[in-house]
């Protein structure tokens, strides 16, 4: 292939950013498979996310197989695997960012709109056929569905892999809790590939120069250069208009979408990929839903021969059967990182049975029998909280798609936070934990609500998917019971016979009780259950507004329950056939 580096690519306020372009040596119009982010483009994989490289390829040689792999970078295509198909992979370092001037200011309509300038650019180069295909994942998958929104003439199809969506209900506010992951993640993974770095960063060990750009800036200077991020996310504690314009506009998506979510990837990568798919207003899209880590199957022939036939169809022009294939594909998740491939052709699915499981106070249990009688349950309002279990299964049930939980409750202080944690015990009552996104120890689900945001919005809630507005904060009266509708997020699990299913009402984040994860090179945090995704901010959890007593509230007319999606099983006969990979 031939490959461009540090290509300049002019924005509409004069700021050159830059790009590398890999293409096809023969000459030609290709079509252009373009990603712009923060990671620069220089970094090798290998040399960034050391431990992250190695995982993937000691389990996986099926992603270094065939390619030197000399051009691996964190999260884009290997243009190795893809230039031979007659595609060209254009690679920018987003404003401020490797190999780009400028000022760092993540997912802002800045950003949005350079992207956009980019997508124009590349699709009006003499080597490109006038359409462009976004492909990436995480950073590179959020915000394309924010440039989708603006809707560029050259953009012809997108593919969105484990991309979170909305600014504040994905990503830096769950439930209206602040994450502290985004502020981590700008020291870890920004700051350290901020331009201007100099000789402070690495250099490419393809050409050997550095790849934070050719100026040394001091620390001051670098300061100046970018916004103080995680200040800017936690000075904005509703779904104001800085969040608004950082999430999509789903009635302004309309070119083809192929969205990939990941199950394990609690508290930042499954939301987005499934309200994508619901919510864009694209004629043609499709669904897809695996596990393990975030980053592997990206790469892995699984991942990367869907991503090409999607782009073959929508780019090339090919007749590859994409277009007639159903239009969700779930690797249905069994005890034991198994997984069984399922075609489906709607989400959620239109079979579920939505079964509520009643909170049974006397028991401690989950019954799908109301239990009698009224009852209160206090624990301290930032502790390890409940959990009810239900009896051991006399059959095998399958979970799959979002669930919600209703609750009753009151705070002896103002407000008062919430973790739910959706769980699965063995007989022996082990808990059954998955390699998730990031964490090897991620329970089957997660959902969050700050009492004083549990405000719903009317028109987008639905009885499997609560929506809150976090448009203003209710504050709690002493000794006032409100109702709370709490979402949790999609998930899949098929829970064996004698198996149990468990929920978990918290007062802080959910920790594996097995033993730690460890540590990756690229998170400050070791791994303990969720990840990076923590929400222990003092800032915004003071003990004088949440360290108090929580109560839930049980009567007749005051029933909690778990609202859980089962799929019928073959004993119903209406289960599809299933593929196994």
């Amino acid at each position: 292939m031939h490959v461009d580096w540090n290509v300049p690519i002019t924005m509409d306020d004069g700021l050159v950013l830059r790009a590398d372009v890999f293409r096809p040596v023969k000459d030609g119009r290709y079509p252009v498979i373009l990603t712009y982010g923060p990671y620069a483009k220089n970094l090798a994989f290998q040399d960034g996310y050391p431990s992250a490289w190695q995982r993937m390829v000691d389990k996986h040689p099926d992603v270094t197989a065939g390619s030197t792999n000399k051009y691996q970078n964190w999260e884009v295509v290997d243009p190795e695997k893809w230039v031979p198909h007659d595609y060209v992979c254009v690679r920018v370092d987003s404003r401020g960012t490797g190999c780009s001037p400028g000022f760092i200011d993540h997912f802002s309509p800045r950003e949005t709109k350079d992207f956009y300038d980019c997508i124009e650019w590349a699709g009006a180069q003499p080597w490109s056929n006038g359409k462009v295909g976004l492909n990436g994942i995480s950073y590179y998958g959020i915000n394309q569905w924010h440039v989708a929104s603006l809707q560029p003439p050259h953009l012809a199809a997108i593919c969105v892999w484990e991309g979170a969506a909305d600014w504040y209900r994905d990503m830096t506010h769950h439930g209206g809790i602040l994450s502290t992951f985004w502020e981590n993640w700008y020291d870890m993974q920004v700051k350290t590939v901020q331009y201007g770095a100099g000789e402070r960063g690495k250099h490419s060990r393809v050409h050997g120069e550095l790849v934070c750009g050719p100026e040394t800036l001091s620390e001051e200077e670098l300061a100046k250069n970018r916004a103080d991020f995680g200040a800017a996310i936690a000075s904005h504690p509703l779904d104001d208009d800085y969040h608004k314009a950082r999430s999509p506009q789903w009635d302004k998506i309309t070119v083809p979408v192929f969205s990939a979510a990941n199950w394990g990837g609690q508290g930042l990568h499954p939301r987005g990929n499934f309200e994508g798919f619901a919510r864009a207003a694209s004629k043609e899209k499709w669904l897809e839903a695996h596990g393990i880590e975030h980053w592997t199957h990206f790469y892995t022939d699984y991942g990367r021969e869907q991503q090409l036939k999607f782009f073959d169809r929508f780019l090339h022009g090919k007749d590859t059967g994409w277009s007639k294939k159903p239009k969700v594909l779930l690797q249905v998740r069994h005890p034991g990182e198994k997984f069984v491939g399922r075609a489906e052709n709607e989400w959620p699915l239109k079979r579920t049975r939505w079964t509520k499981f009643y909170l049974d106070p006397k028991s401690m249990a989950l019954s799908t029998k109301k239990p009698t009688g009224n009852a209160r349950l206090s624990f301290a309002a930032m502790g390890d909280g409940l959990t009810f279990l239900t009896p051991p299964l006399a059959h095998e049930t399958e979970i799959t798609g979002p669930s919600a939980l209703k609750l009753f409750a009151s705070s002896s202080t103002p407000d008062a936070d919430f973790f739910v944690v959706l769980r699965v015990f063995s007989g022996d009552m082990k808990e059954i934990v998955f390699q998730g996104a990031i964490d090897p120890h991620t329970p089957v689900a997660q959902g969050w609500l700050r009492a004083s945001h549990r405000k719903l919005d009317k028109k987008l809630s639905l009885p499997y998917r609560p929506y809150h507005t976090h448009d203003e904060k209710q504050p709690l009266k002493s000794g006032q019971t409100v109702e709370l509708d709490i979402e949790i997020w999609p998930t899949s699990i098929v829970v064996p016979v004698g198996y149990r299913i468990a929920l978990s009402v918290r007062g802080k984040d959910y920790e594996y009780g097995g033993g730690t994860g460890g540590k990756l090179s690229n998170f400050k945090n070791e791994l303990k259950g969720c990840g990076p995704f923590l929400h222990d901010d003092p800032r915004d959890r003071p003990p004088a507004l949440f360290n108090g007593t929580t109560t839930l509230t049980f009567s007749s007319v005051k029933s909690s329950y778990l609202l859980l999606p089962v799929i019928p099983t073959k004993k119903d006969g209406r289960i599809p056939k299933r593929t196994r990979r």
